[in-house]
């Protein structure tokens, strides 16, 4: 009897011990799951999504002190098309190693969808299948710096998107390196979090 006494006390913080690992294990396997299935968090390294998303001090451009961190929904492209005006992060061309000194993961917004004629204008504003399209995104001081493709026109091929840099003047994006292939796109950007007072959410 005081064998068995013994024998359940002894168990019983073990038994606290086993169940804390457990939920721990669980629980660390959710967010591995949700994370490499469901959604990624990023980090805006520059000045191109300005000033809808920043990037930090004392790069060029950047206007805060922290640069925004996003959350990306990687399973939304599985059950949904992508929809123009969605900001957007993807893998880059090869060109764009190129074009812009760099490769690798990028963020831009989804302007021209497969099939589509893109042309920007001789003031900067972009027009798609002749109508122009409405970016209250763009602000008149990135419009006016946006001088490297006025009067220029491109076709996006079938089963790729057009992407562009809210900052148009500091951005290198499609109109450089050209339209990105579906299977290179990683998923809209739902959500910035990072920092606190830049808590934003966007529908994907």
């Amino acid at each position: 009897m005081l064998g068995a006494k013994v024998r359940s006390r002894v168990a019983a913080p073990w038994r606290k011990v086993l169940d804390w690992v457990l939920t721990i294990a669980v629980a660390v396997a959710v967010v591995l799951v949700f994370e490499a299935e469901v959604a990624k968090p990023y980090r805006i390294p520059s000045e191109s999504m300005e000033p809808t998303l920043h990037c930090a001090r004392p790069a060029v451009g950047c206007q805060a002190r922290f640069s925004d961190r996003v959350i990306a929904c990687e399973l939304c492209y599985r059950f949904s098309d992508p929809e123009r005006g969605q900001i957007v992060v993807f893998d880059a061309p090869a060109a764009a190693a190129a074009k812009c000194g760099a490769a690798g993961t990028y963020v831009k917004r989804l302007i021209g969808l497969p099939g589509e004629t893109v042309h920007e204008d001789g003031q900067s504003r972009i027009w798609i299948d002749g109508k122009e399209l409405n970016e209250p995104y763009v602000t008149s001081d990135a419009r006016s710096q946006d001088v490297s493709y006025r009067n220029h026109t491109w076709h996006v091929p079938g089963g790729s998107y057009f992407m562009m840099g809210d900052n148009r003047g500091s951005s290198c994006d499609s109109r450089a390196w050209g339209a990105v292939p579906r299977p290179s796109l990683i998923g809209p950007v739902v959500m910035a979090y990072w920092p606190p007072t830049r808590l934003n959410f966007w529908t994907p």
